[in-house]
């Protein structure tokens, strides 16, 4: 499952991020890492951008690199 699919008030946690080279640095520079615990805050009505939480900050993540982080409950 990934992070797009993740149902509002979940709270999951990162098992891998998938794509590679400036795509994936920029998602681990925002403090997405394998093992982090995040909580589905909200989603946009059109499904973009996705509302998380994240280190004790909120954070909003594009679509499409929600769907590179695949996470389980």
């Amino acid at each position: 499952m990934n992070l797009k699919e993740t149902a509002i008030g979940s709270t999951v946690h990162v098992l891998k991020i998938h794509g590679e080279g400036a795509v994936k640095r920029r998602i681990m520079d925002m403090g997405v890492t394998k093992g982090v615990e995040i909580y589905v805050r909200k989603v946009a009505p059109l499904g973009d951008p996705v509302e998380v939480t994240i280190r004790g900050y909120e954070l909003s993540i594009r679509k499409e690199d929600a769907e590179k982080i695949e996470v389980e409950e």
